[in-house]
């Protein structure tokens, strides 16, 4: 999947949200194609893939057929795309996927088995304790799973600087320094939800 066809899916994504196709809260994708592309070059379809809810991208680049994921949200699961084979699961719970995360890593390590998780969270999430703590334990329990943390600057609408009242070195530093952490960051192409039009669901 390249960067255009990604990008067009979200623009018709868009389009069907604003003809009130869509009968949920969308997040749309996108500005962070490219990051994304690269990252997944490295994740194998056997691996297990948790994210937040902005995850369309996500979905179809683990390999979930265009139309399903289309299906899931015109079903009202934008917020929740899910699928067994490729494993995929998306919540929109802050933080909710981490100690997941954690739990299927250390299952795949006692069975023996060679598959590996990625969990993908944004910069918000990152502060939380549950980050903390899942990240540390899967390091120094020697879990296969990979965080990555995908920075728009944003908690919701407001600057996730403005939020913590914190300088960003400060709390980049530390995460970077993690070796089970990839961190990146981007300017996202939609608002936090939806497109910005109003939509009469």
């Amino acid at each position: 999947m390249d960067r255009q066809a990604l990008i067009d899916f979200e623009k018709e994504v868009a389009r069907r949200y604003e003809a009130g196709e869509v009968h949920a809260p969308c997040h749309l994708g996108g500005g962070n194609e490219d990051q994304l592309i690269k990252i997944f070059e490295d994740i194998k379809r056997e691996d297990l893939v948790l994210c937040s809810w902005r995850s369309h991208l996500h979905a179809i680049l683990h390999g979930i057929e265009l139309v399903e994921v289309m299906r899931q949200i015109l079903a009202g699961k934008s917020m929740s795309i899910n699928s067994v084979d490729p494993f995929f699961y998306a919540s929109s719970i802050v933080g909710g996927t981490l100690p997941i995360a954690v739990g299927l890593g250390l299952a795949i390590k006692r069975k023996g088995e060679k598959r590996h998780v990625w969990c993908f969270i944004g910069d918000m999430s990152c502060l939380t304790g549950a980050f903390a703590e899942c990240t540390r334990y899967a390091l120094n329990f020697d879990l296969p799973v990979t965080f990555v943390v995908e920075d728009n600057f944003r908690s919701v609408l407001t600057e996730t600087r403005d939020s913590w009242h914190i300088d960003r070195p400060s709390w980049q530093a530390p995460i970077d320094l993690l070796p089970n952490v990839i961190y990146y960051q981007y300017e996202l192409s939609y608002p936090h939800s939806g497109t910005g039009v109003f939509v009469n669901f």
